[in-house]
């Protein structure tokens, strides 16, 4: 799949939200018209020539199911729609969320996997006085979409990483007291809760 630019994104994201199809009146209604005439008539092309978008006869334009397979088909896992996006530019939970049409939470889910691996990173941003969460794409999400392109996302899931319940480590403290205040031998106690604490550093490890 060819690389896409932010420009590229926004193109295609109006063909989405159209049905599949666009015209230059959308494109005008859109933050596309920040750009220039020239700038867009050659992002048009470009696309074009990828095999992202077809001319129709009215002189509107139609995305491919090869644009659409990209980003917008639910069939390949979320997160890998989520680093494809963030291979483009950086963005919040809610543009994110927009842009793959996909619920915030739905992306909050994902995304927080993601970082869990340390394959995105969070950097906290000022906009207009307020402070907003802005997601990365690190080396070593760049790196993992390569091998999934390549080899197939088949092959390669995300690991999840779950967070253990709070109640095991209320658990094993309560074993661990019950045992000291046991008559088994000090020696025995001692092998006993010793094995109970590295299980217990271990868990809580994981909840950092």
């Amino acid at each position: 799949m060819p690389k896409l630019g932010l420009v590229d994104l926004e193109i295609l994201f109006l063909g989405i939200n159209g049905n599949g199809d666009f015209n230059e009146r959308n494109i005008e209604d859109s933050a596309l018209k920040r750009l220039g005439v020239g700038r867009i008539l050659d992002s048009l092309a470009s696309l074009k020539d990828r095999k992202l978008i077809d001319l129709n006869k009215d002189g509107s334009f139609s995305i491919t199911s090869l644009a659409k397979h990209y980003l917008w088909n639910d069939k390949i896992p979320l997160w890998i729609n989520i680093l494809r996006i963030l291979e483009i530019k950086s963005f919040s939970i809610k543009e994110i969320s927009s842009f793959l049409r996909k619920t915030e939470k739905e992306i909050v889910d994902e995304i927080e996997n993601l970082r869990k691996n340390q394959l995105v990173l969070m950097s906290p941003q000022r906009m207009d006085s307020k402070i907003i969460k802005m997601f990365e794409i690190l080396p070593e999400g760049i790196e993992k979409l390569e091998t999934v392109e390549k080899e197939g996302f088949e092959k390669h899931g995300l690991e999840e990483k779950i967070k253990p319940d709070n109640q095991i480590l209320s658990i094993v403290s309560i074993v661990i007291k019950e045992i000291n205040d046991s008559e088994i031998t000090p020696e025995k106690k001692e092998k006993i809760t010793f094995k109970l604490n590295q299980i217990k550093e271990k868990l809580q490890n994981q909840l950092l």
